[in-house]
């Protein structure tokens, strides 16, 4: 089994770290998606032009959802609970408008700016956020590993890339400097 993804990408982030967690036979492949090589390689497997995704001999998996879900089946590793999977959709939905937001700042977009897409993002950034403040300190989401592994490869992505200021987030920022001193996150740390 072989994961492709990008050592920026806080969703093959996740995978790496939660893989190396359950130790899964899986190895890693660094791409570079806005290289030439890169990109082609991305194109050949992923018609959707994402990563991460997952390669075990001839089944092909596109999405971080679907290759942890595959992983849990073919390892037959326990599925998360219903509150834990929307927890974690909240997560995803706060860090694709994150992406979003990046993206339009590297495209030269000012996403300060008063106009509805970049609003909307900034509105699901923060509720989203205010929300999970609240919840990452419950037992139910405690319980479940790869959502705090989650939630970590969010917020250390958001430190990493400046874009939305977390100091008010005190239960977010505590769950940050718990997981930062983990091997594992540090072995994964994209600043390096």
């Amino acid at each position: 089994m072989k994961l492709i993804g990008s050592n920026t990408s806080p969703y093959a982030r996740r995978i790496r770290m939660w893989a190396a967690a359950k130790q899964l036979p899986m190895s890693y492949q660094h791409i570079d998606i806005f290289s030439e090589a890169g990109h082609d390689e991305l194109i050949r497997h992923n018609p959707a032009r994402k990563i991460p995704f997952l390669i075990d001999d001839a089944q092909l998996i596109c999405d971080s959802n679907l290759i942890v879900r595959y992983l849990r089946e073919k390892h037959q590793l326990p599925f998360p609970s219903w509150d834990q999977e929307n927890w974690l959709v909240l997560i995803n939905a706060c860090n694709d408008s994150l992406v979003e937001l990046l993206l339009s700042k590297r495209s030269g977009f000012d996403i300060e700016q008063d106009k509805l897409f970049f609003n909307l993002q900034r509105e699901r950034i923060g509720h989203t956020l205010h929300y999970l403040n609240e919840e990452c300190v419950t037992e139910e989401f405690l319980h479940c590993d790869y959502l705090q592994i989650s939630l970590y490869c969010l917020i250390d992505w958001v430190l990493f890339r400046e874009l939305v200021d977390l100091s008010d987030y005190t239960n977010l920022m505590a769950f940050h400097s718990r997981w930062q001193s983990q091997a594992i996150a540090q072995q994964t740390d994209p600043r390096n």
